[in-house]
């Protein structure tokens, strides 16, 4: 049993051995082409396209419901035509920003920068800047790529905020600017400013977030700030306190294209109040340009799309993006978009280039294989895109990257190794066909590849059907059962084995054979199984005759000595009770003497003569008194010790041979228990009998020491045990 269990765990060892061997060609594949990947993305190379797909997932995102907190006054063509000037007259710039007033704005925002008086009505401005506490102005902050402008004049600090945009590689603005130090200055952003100041009302105000003191917190939302590696970036501008903007896709009221995304008002209609006091009230009012001929336009992940060229959207509703984004964070927990550790990006990439590398190698199906790749590229942009819709943005195009680039490094590896097994296969075919002995080849799945022409004549079947086949298609069960373990065990020990099989031919023909197997591996690291085989039959058919003809012999000497120890057993024994005769009780009592005159012990010898055994034979019979003769030595035997020797001279006459005891006085005892067992009746059919022994006890060496004269003086004391009355003991 602890034999087997030892055997079971070391094939179970080898077994993981080969399975992990496989899987360190994949682990090790999986590596370099992850590693490669990771290069690729830490050089930039892969920013871009990154940068794409992710603008296709703000594509493939579901529509949300409209965002009825703010509403654009757009300054647009129609509006430029009425007012005839730009930048527009500071007196247009008052008389909207009182009509809007009226209707009691949460907040205004004015995306129009007005550093300097434009024609009439700058008075009137300052008033409009001073009556307002909910109006927002903005400025541009000086960098490295422009100049500053300075904010309206009579704003205070806290009426004022930046709209400095942060461009991507490819123009677009995919990240947004809250906070900005210049020097000891902090800086708030134009849409921070208004979120914060619409806010106000939901008694929701900045603070620090619980978890991390350096990000922002508004309400249940915390913002956190971009990093210069975030992502798919790579070495990123990350002044100030960005983040990733997760722009919403506001959703149409109705039918009409028009009425999808935010609400848009016209300045010209504004003026002529034909605006329902309901797009104003309690909202957030942002003016700004929406005219082409103005120019300011931006590119979001919005203005992609499938077929066609980007589209850009106006600044100001690009500002309504940022407000909404904040708002509904703070208010709703709508999802912020955020990535992942460095550390686990690393490992999604490995784990899809794993993957790639294993569905490549071990689904070796053309058909399947392609499915399969399809399906797991269909999985891994699923996973993204939902992570997407909970705010995570994970690496695709790495992975994806890195899924690809293992199976096609799998692909041509496998197709390497079977080039190399074609001419690994065609060397062989050469070479064992010169050589007569019976010769196979065999691949990891324990198919035959080559064979010679020897081994096709030996099993009977030709080449051409035996090629790709196994064992277990030509030969009975249990002799591809022995083929089989002998080819695992092979593969698994790489260790040459030699065995003796035997298996049945094509014509029925049994055929006992001496196989030699051996592992090959050729440059590709194709494994092959060589067996060369010595055919064993006619050696081990005269083996088996010889076996038979050894058999028979020593069947015959066993029923001679069985023989021979049943005459010997008669020659020493009576035949009617079984004890030992007068022969053997010679030979034993002699043999006893010398033992005890060697080791200075006692003997005792008795001779017993039952009491009118002669009346009762003439009686009753010489079947009943051949019974009781059988009955008394039962008897005799029962009452002795084992080293004891019971023998029947004949007739009624019986010896017992006592040997090694101490004095004379056991000898004694051991005849009185005689006498008491023989006294007992004994029933015989329906006779009760019931007879007496007279016992004679001689003793060596007190009475004698030699065989002839013990015997004599035992027999003269039990004949006068009998003339004393019978029915006792007499020593010599």
């Amino acid at each position: 049993m602890i034999k087997q269990l030892v055997q079971c765990r070391i094939k179970l060892i080898l077994r993981l051995k080969q399975m992990l061997s496989r899987e360190d060609k994949e682990l090790m594949t999986a590596l370099m082409v992850a590693l490669c990947v990771l290069i690729l993305r830490s050089i930039g190379l892969l920013q871009p396209i990154e940068l794409a797909a992710l603008d296709q997932l703000f594509q493939l995102r579901p529509n949300e419901p409209p965002d009825n907190r703010i509403t654009i006054v757009a300054i647009d063509e129609d509006s430029l035509k009425q007012i005839g000037y730009w930048p527009i007259p500071d007196g247009d710039i008052a008389n909207l920003l009182q009509k809007i007033q009226i209707h009691q704005p949460r907040a205004i925002g004015l995306d129009i920068y007005r550093d300097l008086p434009v024609k009439y009505g700058y008075d009137q401005l300052i008033a409009a800047y001073r009556s307002m506490p909910n109006l927002i102005g903005n400025q541009l902050l000086a960098n490295s790529q422009n100049g500053s402008v300075s904010p309206p004049p009579e704003l205070n600090n806290q009426q004022v905020g930046f709209n400095n945009l942060l461009y991507d590689s490819d123009g677009k603005v995919r990240r947004s600017l809250l906070y900005w130090h210049v020097g000891e200055q902090l800086y708030e952003s134009f849409a921070l400013k208004l979120a914060l100041l619409y806010l106000q009302s939901e008694d929701i105000i900045p603070q620090k977030a619980a978890n991390n003191p350096e990000y922002l917190q508004l309400g249940k939302a915390v913002f956190t700030r971009f990093k210069a590696n975030d992502g798919a970036y790579v070495r990123a501008d990350a002044k100030g306190y960005q983040i990733l903007s997760n722009f919403p896709k506001p959703g149409c009221r109705n039918s009409s294209i028009k009425s999808c995304g935010y609400h848009q008002v016209s300045m010209r209609d504004v003026l002529e109040n034909k605006v329902p006091k309901s797009l104003i009230s309690d909202r957030i009012v942002l003016i700004g340009t929406t005219a082409p001929s103005i120019q300011d336009f931006v590119f979001i992940p919005h203005s992609s799309s499938f077929i066609g060229t980007a589209k850009p959207i106006p600044g100001i509703k690009l500002q309504a993006y940022f407000i909404s984004e904040l708002i509904s964070a703070a208010l709703e927990e709508r999802p912020l978009l955020k990535v992942w550790p460095q550390t686990w990006e690393y490992l999604w990439i490995l784990a899809w280039s794993y993957v790639g590398a294993v569905v490549t190698w071990r689904i070796r199906n053309p058909t399947k294989s392609i499915f399969i790749t399809l399906l797991s590229c269909l999985v891994m942009v699923l996973c993204t895109y939902l992570a997407f819709l909970s705010g995570w943005w994970i690496p695709m195009i790495p992975a994806l990257l890195a899924f690809g680039s293992s199976a096609i490094w799998i692909t041509f590896y496998i197709a390497y190794k079977q080039d190399e097994l074609k001419r690994s296969k065609e060397f062989l075919q050469q070479v064992i066909n010169k050589i007569a002995d019976p010769i196979f080849v065999k691949n990891k799945q324990y198919q035959w590849i080559v064979l010679n022409e020897a081994y096709c004549q030996l099993i009977g079947y030709p080449n051409s059907v035996l090629l790709e086949k196994s064992d277990y298609d030509f030969f009975a069960k249990h002799e591809a059962n022995v083929f089989r373990q002998q080819d695992q065990l092979v593969f698994q020990t790489q260790q040459p084995q030699e065995n003796e099989e035997e298996f049945t031919d094509a014509n029925g023909n049994t055929h006992y054979i001496a196989t030699k197997r051996s592992l090959h591996k050729d440059a590709a690291g194709n494994f092959f199984l060589v067996g060369v085989i010595r055919d064993m039959t006619q050696r081990k058919l005269m083996e088996d005759e010889l076996k038979r003809t050894a058999a028979e012999l020593s069947r015959s000497n066993n029923e001679l000595k069985l023989k021979e120890d049943h005459l010997r057993y008669l020659a020493d024994h009576d035949s009617l009770t079984g004890l030992t005769n007068r022969k053997f009780f010679i030979e034993q009592l002699q043999e006893s003497l010398i033992w005890a005159q060697n080791h200075n012990l006692l003997i005792g010898l008795l001779f017993i003569d039952l009491d009118g055994f002669k009346q009762i034979n003439d009686s009753l019979g010489h079947d009943i008194g051949d019974r009781l003769l059988v009955s008394i030595a039962q008897r005799l035997s029962n009452t002795l010790r084992g080293s004891d020797t019971v023998s029947r001279l004949g007739g009624d006459e019986f010896t017992i041979i006592l040997r090694t005891i101490p004095n004379l006085q056991i000898a004694a005892k051991i005849a009185e228990k005689i006498l008491e067992s023989i006294n007992q009746p004994i029933i015989l059919g329906e006779c009760n009998i019931r007879v007496s022994a007279s016992i004679g006890i001689s003793i060596y060496p007190h009475h004698s020491q030699d065989v002839e004269t013990l015997i004599r003086q035992a027999d003269t004391a039990m004949y006068r045990a009998k003339h004393l009355g019978k029915n006792r003991y007499v020593f010599a």
